[in-house]
């Protein structure tokens, strides 16, 4: 006797799991562009590493003898696999069997991807495609029920959070429960224009009387992207994938863990003739901070997170003589760099990013305040900023800052870090104090000008007494500043510290958990 018979049965159900929803239904998806979720495994993945959980899934007819007549697997791929050489959990949506909706058993097999995620303290790469196990009208006829909604293991997705990364893809029409699973990860992307997310779709939001809109005009990429709620977008699948590898490529496999180094490839004590004159004399000119980046951290480094949105900071990964930092910057070319509402929400994720993965942290700083006026106000700029500000002093991790031109108010104080005694550097640009001195020089000296013939003439001297006392120097004799540095040797600077940054990391768990 042998189980030969079983094993036959069992390859043929495998088979018909390959076929997802058909042929019909796989070329439906070919000619939107979009390539099934077996393809995207294939494309994402190690090659031969996936190991499949929960293939036999589905929903099964037989006839009157108990023999199975047709199948049709679940809508939810997940399983084990390798990206570069590490494990990961890979799941997925198979938007080729009723468009990825909650049918079949998609609800537990999510369920056991996040979880195992969680318990093997993995990272986690999300391939949304539809709704992602959310229900539809249809559901209550199949179910013969309604329900309540629960968010039954949301609570794995949020724990996860604080142990392992976890990628979302929004590669098709993501709406419901799929775009909470996109939004809730450290780092989402979404194809341009085979790929749309939403809370829900045109035909609910025509319903509610809302408007006759298209699944564009509710969520395109540039809607998402310019919003926060996406970190980037890409023009092609292929390129999301890369995005994900690049991403995952600077983080450890989990909490437990420092991120990976790797061989340098950049000389640490490399010097950029070009910084010693990029930044204009004129305190009201700009330049581009890109390049300062580009040029102190190593050649080809520097992944940027959420480029699209709060665009008055920088914010992303890099490495400094092979090692992986976190890394943020005042634009001075987005409101002079002003800390905008937008920008605090941005900066707090990248922190929390660093906390969480223990990530050194580099701040080049180019800060004239907050941004002020009514449209600040009315966006509770200062709400948001202080919740930056006190994310960087929760955040557990080595800082350094490189002070490149101003540092001004509440978001100026951004240079140093609560509680610590960390490397701070400023180059001889260095301009900084309570709010610029063209800011507020006419208020603070209003008595004095009232009682002169020449106004402009009078105001200028006072300019130039003012001026004669501001120089970075002056603050480097009091110690208030620690050192002044040549900008050419900002790179070497920051190399030698992240050594040092290397040796006093630790895997202890953030203070703060991350915060989606």
């Amino acid at each position: 006797m042998s189980w030969e018979e079983e094993i036959g049965e069992l390859n043929a159900r495998a088979a018909l799991a390959m076929k997802m929803g058909g042929e019909d239904k796989v070329a439906r998806q070919h000619e939107f562009g979009k390539l099934t979720i077996r393809e995207r495994i294939d494309a994402i993945a190690d090659a031969n590493t996936f190991h499949e959980i929960g293939t036999l899934a589905g929903v099964a007819q037989y006839d009157d003898d108990g023999n199975l007549v047709e199948f049709t697997p679940s809508n939810f791929v997940f399983g084990t696999a390798d990206i570069d050489d590490r494990p990961v959990i890979l799941s997925g949506d198979d938007f080729t069997v009723r468009g990825g909706s909650a049918d079949a058993s998609i609800g537990a097999k999510r369920s056991r991807a996040e979880g195992l995620a969680h318990e093997l303290r993995l990272p986690h790469i999300r391939l949304v495609d539809g709704m992602g196990g959310g229900g539809s009208v249809k559901t209550i006829e199949m179910a013969g029920r309604t329900y309540i909604p629960e968010l039954r293991g949301w609570e794995t997705v949020v724990q996860h959070l604080a142990v392992a990364p976890s990628v979302s893809l929004a590669l098709g029409s993501v709406a419901g429960i799929g775009a909470a699973r996109v939004a809730t990860s450290h780092y989402s992307v979404i194809v341009r224009d085979t790929a749309q997310m939403m809370i829900a779709g045109p035909a609910l939001v025509d319903w509610a009387k809302l408007g006759d809109v298209s699944k564009e005009e509710l969520g395109h990429a540039r809607i998402h992207t310019r919003n926060g709620a996406i970190d980037d977008a890409v023009a092609s699948e292929a390129e999301a994938f890369e995005r994900a590898r690049q991403f995952l490529s600077y983080l450890p496999s989990s909490a437990d863990e420092l991120p990976p180094r790797i061989d340098p490839n950049d000389d640490p004590k490399r010097r950029d003739e070009e910084l010693l004159s990029i930044v204009p004399r004129d305190p009201r000119k700009v330049y581009k901070m890109h390049r300062v980046i580009d040029s102190v951290v190593d050649r080809g480094s520097f992944f940027e997170i959420g480029r699209k949105w709060g665009r008055s900071i920088i914010s992303g990964l890099a490495r400094l003589d092979g090692i992986p930092v976190a890394l943020f910057a005042e634009n001075p070319s987005v409101y002079g760099g002003a800390w905008t509402a937008d920008s605090c929400r941005k900066l707090i994720r990248l922190i929390d990013l660093a906390a969480t993965f223990h990530l050194p942290l580099v701040h080049l700083e180019d800060c004239p305040g907050f941004l002020i006026g009514k449209k600040s106000e009315e966006e509770a700029t200062i709400r948001h900023g202080s919740a930056a500000l006190a994310a960087l002093g929760q955040a557990n991790v080595p800082f350094c800052c490189v002070i490149v031109r101003k540092a001004f108010g509440v978001a100026g104080g951004a240079n140093h870090k609560p509680g610590s005694h960390h490397i701070r550097v400023a180059w001889p640009s260095g301009d900084w104090g309570s709010l610029p001195i063209e800011g507020g020089i006419e208020v603070a000296y209003k008595a004095e000008l009232a009682e002169v013939d020449d106004y402009d003439s009078h105001l200028e001297k006072i300019k130039e007494r003012l001026n004669r006392v501001r120089s970075p120097f002056r603050s480097a004799e009091y110690f208030e500043v620690e050192e002044i540095i040549d900008p050419r040797d900002t790179r070497r600077v920051l190399c030698q510290w992240a050594g040092l940054a290397r040796k006093a990391s630790r895997t202890e768990p953030a203070q703060f958990s991350y915060r989606p």
